[in-house]
């Protein structure tokens, strides 16, 4: 079964028909999904109600459903196909989905772990605050829109801050994003990867020649505060206990981790 074969949900009544299978996983990348709003969801081509899923936003991968029926191994290979090599963040609900993982990707298919943090809106505005003022000196934090977003895609580490957006006009009307300069270069920032209804999910980075000088706070910090002022949620899921470690020390709040699988590395 190719990707041809996998039926793209559109509109609110198919979309609303996969929300079942979801049920009691938590994360802004399936929201966005399910909403509409970013990404897509993916059944088997075929009538009535689907028995099994994916949502896909940006590299992350959510199948859901029943792992056992027929259709979870048709759809993960047309997912394989639909790669086409390209690499992805697989994230299994439970241990069947990921057997059927192994079992579809083979040695494509490589095991490892992120970390969930609770969602939350309150943070201590003044320690958020003395974060941003600790920029090194001649470090200046912009908006990323006009000439900063051309910055920012024409790097390569930091093109995910705006790549899940469909482009400049697109990321200024949902986006949030703070950009860190130095004599006009871009050394790090921090955006919406992804936008939901009601929030956010961060996304941060520094240029490797600048980092553990508290750039990533500090833009971070910027982003958190004029997501408050917005009464929007910032959403953050950690890639690593690096991770973990900053979004603690800006105030957030560890779930723990889960599994992931990281296909065609």
């Amino acid at each position: 079964m190719g990707a041809e074969k996998l039926m793209l949900l559109t509109g609110e009544t198919a979309l609303s028909g996969a929300v079942p299978l979801f049920d009691g996983l938590e994360d802004t990348l399936i929201q966005t999904a399910l909403e509409g709003e970013m990404g897509s969801v993916w059944r088997c081509a075929g009538d009535g109600q689907p028995v099994a899923a994916f949502c896909m936003t940006g590299d992350f991968v959510f199948p859901a459903g029943d792992a056992e029926a027929p259709e979870a191994l048709l759809l993960l290979e047309g997912l394989r196909e639909q790669l086409d090599g390209r690499f992805a963040i697989l994230t299994p609900p439970n241990e069947l989905w990921s057997s059927r993982i192994r079992q579809v990707f083979g040695d494509r298919a490589k095991a490892g772990e992120r970390y969930a943090i609770h969602r939350q809106k309150a943070f201590d505005t003044e320690k958020l605050t003395g974060f941003v003022s600790r920029l090194p000196k001649g470090v200046t934090l912009e908006p990323i829109a006009g000439r900063v977003y051309d910055l920012v895609m024409a790097e390569w580490w930091s093109r995910d801050f705006c790549s899940s957006f469909l482009g400049k006009e697109d990321f200024a009307r949902r986006g949030l994003g703070v950009a860190a300069l130095y004599n006009g270069e871009l050394i790090g920032g921090a955006s919406s990867y992804i936008c939901f209804r009601g929030g956010i999910e961060l996304e941060v980075d520094t240029r490797e020649d600048w980092r553990r000088k508290g750039i990533a706070t500090a833009c971070c910090a910027r982003l958190i505060l004029t997501c408050m002022e917005k009464d929007l949620i910032p959403g953050w899921d950690a890639a690593n206990r690096e991770s973990v470690a900053l979004a603690e020390k800006l105030g957030y709040r560890e779930r723990g981790a889960y599994p992931v699988w990281f296909v065609n590395e």
